[in-house]
């Protein structure tokens, strides 16, 4: 009898042991499917928060100021040396192929003409070359008329004049394609066109350098400048290179979204983690910014910001460093 009960515990006990690394297996197979969904979730949290920051200040460590009041307000901004300029995501301007005037020296007026015109019927859609921010919608009599400064996360500054109306405001965040004026002739102006100029730090850049008005495309992938008056394309660019990237941008985030579907549908408390994963904000730590100064920039407080970070509240924080706030 002992021996009966003495075989039946050993065989239980072998048996549990056994069993463990598969229950250990089970426990990890459970986890890690959250463990990625979540990861998915951050991911394209932080790349849709980091293209909003982008918006919200673009080219902002190019440039020493937000100014709103002057076009050009750069002085004697030292240009730096070499900078690429992405011309990929962008939309021609305006529909309209025939540049009236090109940019360069005008003998009859006797002055530099900083930009290109382009013909254009009273009242055509102008619209933002690529993702940016209104810096600037005014009107100037003797000059450009109604004009509109977009300034670009790709270091760019583009510049549209003579408008009969503008369509934004300064402070406005703009997408590629977006209309932001009418076309006309107000300001300085011989006849209905756009006045259309690019710029890196008040530096005149020829438009035709980025942009084939004749055959509604850029010129290439990526524009090298180095200095006044020089610069180098990089990338023979093609008219479906925009839209094969955006595909593949497009298969990525909808697995993303899948995985968020999937996540949302293990648990209750799955589903919070995730809802609170896609909530999550980040800031991009700067110079001379503080976790104080940070915590007041978004509304929270320090301690707050220690904990969604896992870090002290008197830890030493640095410039590029990224930080999650709620």
């Amino acid at each position: 009898m002992l021996k009966n009960v003495i075989r039946k515990t050993t065989t239980t006990l072998l048996l549990t042991v056994l069993a463990l690394p598969v229950m250990g297996q089970d426990l990890i197979a459970r986890e890690a499917p959250v463990d990625k969904k979540m990861r998915a979730v951050d991911s394209v949290a932080i790349q849709r928060l980091f293209e909003q920051e982008n918006l919200d200040d673009p080219a902002a460590d190019l440039y020493p100021n937000w100014e709103s009041n002057y076009i050009n307000a750069f002085g004697n901004v030292e240009l730096p040396k070499e900078y690429k300029i992405d011309l990929r995501h962008f939309c021609m301007p305006t529909t309209n192929r025939i540049v009236t005037s090109n940019y360069g020296y005008r003998r009859r007026f006797r002055r530099q003409h900083k930009g290109l015109d382009i013909n254009a019927n009273k009242g055509d859609t102008i619209r933002a070359a690529f993702d940016g921010k209104v810096r600037i919608t005014e009107f100037q009599r003797g000059g450009y008329g109604n004009v509109v400064v977009i300034r670009h996360p790709n270091g760019l500054e583009t510049i549209y004049g003579h408008h009969t109306k503008n369509l934004v405001k300064a402070g406005d965040i703009v997408k590629a394609g977006d209309p932001i004026g009418l076309a006309g002739r107000t300001g300085r102006s011989t006849g209905v066109h756009l006045h259309f100029e690019t710029r890196l730090l008040g530096e005149y850049i020829d438009p035709a350098k980025l942009f084939d008005f004749a055959n509604q495309d850029v010129t290439g992938d990526f524009y090298i400048f180095r200095g006044r008056g020089r610069g180098t394309l990089l990338g023979k660019h093609t008219p479906n290179s925009n839209q094969a990237e955006e595909d593949t941008e497009l298969a990525q985030t909808e697995g993303s979204e899948e995985d968020v579907s999937y996540v949302s549908s293990e648990s209750a408390e799955d589903s919070r983690a995730a809802r609170a994963a896609q909530n999550t904000r980040i800031h991009k730590v700067r110079k001379g910014e503080s976790l104080s100064s940070i915590a007041k920039k978004h509304g929270t407080t320090v301690a707050a910001l220690a904990k969604a970070n896992g870090i002290s509240t008197r830890a030493k924080i640095r410039p590029g460093q990224i930080l999650k706030y709620r």
